[in-house]
């Protein structure tokens, strides 16, 4: 028998769970605000896996209560909240699901950037609160896209498929990520920049996909948006710390950048006494139109959903019960692996 526990869970597809056979069993433990309470420690000492369900929570239980776990799956693509070297050390392999909402992410992304270069959010809201609402200029972010430099920081999956996007509406797309082989961009088809500084002086807009670490926390932050070319917007669907939001918020109230769509924050729900959100809440001048925010949503759809919970299944069912292993994010701090 393997015993699962999925901390954090949401909405469980307790139909999706039958299809894994009788000998899998499922402990759930429901998701709730930052400082709820954690799963037991009796259930975490029966759990052969665990599935930590929420992208910004982590399982809040130290890796040395997990007696029986031979494998720990974050249920999504970032896996910032999952102790790599802990699990490691103890020779349990960390694991993501980097193969559901690809194609969702990315349109998300281009979703936020038309919302602004088109007015889309703008124009609804003018027509339905202001009696002048029937009005083209009442968005102040309308710009052509076609010959637009669209910047991709971080070319992996969801990067190429933003860029692919991108491209699709003339623009023309450059990247940088220093993490890619020579040749990545004659295999991408997309010009490569090899600095940041170089990326910020000729994007119209930058789009943020890399994952959240030491070396990206508040990257986009404010030595990064002073070298920015004027007029630019700042798309973020990866992870909410990788955008200063400070230094955002600065960089927009002092008009060095034009206009930023963020489904991500570094507190989320959003801070409603951060400046910047307070400003967007209140509608105040200087940001109308500029900002737009969605719920971390930018990876849903049923599908994707659906997707999600199922192949983080499978990678549990896959080294547990066949000794394979997939998605493994900690392997420079893994110790001989637990036998499968």
């Amino acid at each position: 028998m393997i015993r699962i526990l999925k901390v954090n869970t949401y909405a469980p597809d307790t139909s999706l769970y039958e299809q894994f056979g009788p000998d899998v069993v499922f402990d759930i433990h429901r998701a709730g605000p930052e400082g709820a309470a954690p799963p037991s420690l009796e259930q975490c000492r029966a759990a052969d896996a665990v599935i930590n369900c929420a992208a910004t929570l982590p399982i809040g239980v130290g890796v040395e209560h997990f007696d029986r776990c031979r494998i720990v799956v974050r249920e999504g693509v970032g896996y910032d909240t999952l102790d790599l070297a802990g699990w490691g050390a103890r020779g349990v392999p960390a694991c993501n699901v980097p193969d559901y909402g690809t194609t969702e992410v990315a349109d998300h992304a281009l979703g936020l950037l038309l919302a602004l270069a088109r007015g889309t959010s703008t124009y609804q809201e003018a027509v339905r609160d202001r009696a002048d609402g029937w009005n083209y200029g009442a968005a102040p972010m309308v710009r052509r896209l076609r010959g637009q430099t669209f910047a991709i920081l971080g070319l992996g999956r969801i990067g190429l498929a933003t860029a692919r996007r991108a491209a699709a509406f003339d623009m023309k797309v450059v990247f940088y990520d220093p993490y890619l082989p020579n040749g990545a961009e004659l295999a991408a088809g997309y010009e490569r920049v090899r600095s940041l500084e170089e990326l910020m002086a000729r994007a119209d807009i930058l789009s943020v996909h890399t994952p959240l670490n030491d070396e990206t926390r508040h990257l986009v932050g404010p030595a990064l948006l002073a070298k920015a070319k004027p007029g630019l917007i700042v798309i973020n669907t990866a992870r909410g710390p990788i955008v200063d939001l400070d230094a955002l918020g600065e960089a927009l109230k002092a008009g060095r950048i034009a206009a930023a769509g963020l489904d991500v924050l570094p507190r989320e729900p959003a801070d409603p006494q951060h400046p910047l959100i307070r400003a967007f809440r209140d509608r105040e001048p200087w940001i109308d139109g500029r900002l737009i925010l969605s719920p971390h949503a930018a990876f849903y759809s049923p599908s994707s959903l659906e997707d999600m919970q199922r192949k983080a299944i499978e990678v549990i069912v896959a080294y547990l019960r066949d000794g394979v292993l997939m998605n493994c994010v900690n392997r420079e701090f893994l110790k001989q692996p637990v036998a499968a």
